[in-house]
């Protein structure tokens, strides 16, 4: 069974001092939800750091609970229009395991519950007569909670009111919650999966969560056609070092996964404590990019505060004009020498 509350987390695990600190009703907490699944693996560190709270998520007051001020992009009730092209629908509130970097606390586990069929039509619509938006992430919390029937319904509508706009289905089901991906629900997914693509968008930010149960589920979605892609946030004492992100990128493309973005950690009321410094994640990129083909190489990003958008983090290899000269410019390789470009 799922672990909801501190009482029943330590008949699982001898909590330590800091995780016994932890103050469920504090302003802005996001509540305890240990999937049954990832309460097998709260031996490895770098697990339980994601899902067991800290009282250190009580002492943080400096980060903002909305940093992409989404509240000040709704479209409608659920859908979030903040780039031009793409817009997100907060599917529902729930989760199968709360994440406790989520940068979605103020509205994750808030018990508002599922998008129900008035507000679903209403973002379809929406998206219908908006023609630049090409794309819409299902997100939430995960899509992924919701009932088959729902589920039918969502894809449902969404085909019908915008059926060349591209779907995202984003969750963390495959890392968390892996059994949800039953015979039944794929043929939901195949049912609707005509017209413009899905795309599955999976988090999995240690090798340690990607089981081979994990892995069958995301192999269900990429057999019917469906491409995967990963996005990872980039976390102190999970995935901070270079050797556990290389055998991350590695593993998720023996499993069909593309790593599609390491994100920085959002300046979220209550995870401080989980921020990697942006010098370190620099550095971090830049010494993987040596190691990983293009293929395996994600985007080192950062979604600015303020809603400043999307910002891709990268070490500069480019040098300038060689001086002197105009036809020539000068770039370090990834292995630290010089090497002239014509222009």
């Amino acid at each position: 069974m799922a672990i909801e509350s501190i009482e029943a987390l330590r008949k699982k695990i001898d909590l330590t001092a800091e995780e016994e600190g932890w103050n469920p009703d504090g302003p802005d907490t996001l509540p305890l939800l240990i999937s049954d699944h990832i309460a097998q693996m709260l031996a490895i560190p770098a697990v339980r750091r994601q899902f067991v709270p800290s009282e250190k998520e009580n002492q943080d007051t400096v980060g903002s609970p909305d940093p992409q001020e989404e509240a000040k992009h709704q479209g409608t009730e659920r859908l979030v229009h903040r780039y031009r092209n793409r817009a997100a629908f907060l599917t529902t509130d729930r989760c199968f395991a709360y994440c406790r970097h989520c940068f979605r606390r103020r509205f994750s586990g808030s018990l508002t519950g599922p998008a129900d069929e008035k507000a679903i039509r209403d973002a379809a619509l929406y998206v219908r007569n908006h023609s630049g938006i090409r794309e819409v992430l299902l997100t939430g919390g995960d899509m992924f909670t919701l009932s088959d029937s729902r589920i039918d319904m969502l894809l449902g509508i969404f085909k019908e009111e915008c059926p060349d706009v591209i779907l995202r289905l984003c969750t963390r089901a495959p890392a968390v919650f892996p059994e949800r991906f039953t015979p039944s629900l794929m043929e939901i997914i195949k049912k609707h999966s005509h017209g413009a693509p899905f795309y599955l968008m999976t988090q999995f930010n240690h090798p340690a969560e990607l089981s081979e149960d994990s892995a069958r589920a995301v192999a269900a979605f990429v057999d019917m056609g469906i491409p995967a892609m990963n996005q990872s946030v980039l976390l102190k004492g999970v995935n901070d070092d270079e050797a556990t992100l290389i055998e991350l990128s590695d593993k998720l493309l023996m499993n069909r996964i593309k790593p599609y973005y390491l994100f920085q950690d959002d300046p979220v009321k209550g995870t401080a404590h989980l921020r990697v410094s942006i010098e370190r994640g620099l550095e971090i990129e830049r010494n993987i990019r040596k190691e990983l083909s293009g293929l395996g190489m994600p985007q080192y990003t950062a979604d600015l505060p303020d809603g400043g958008g999307k910002v891709q983090l990268t070490y500069s290899y480019f040098r300038g004009r060689v001086p002197g000269e105009k036809e020539r410019y000068l770039f370090e390789t990834p292995d630290g020498e010089e090497r002239y470009y014509p222009e």
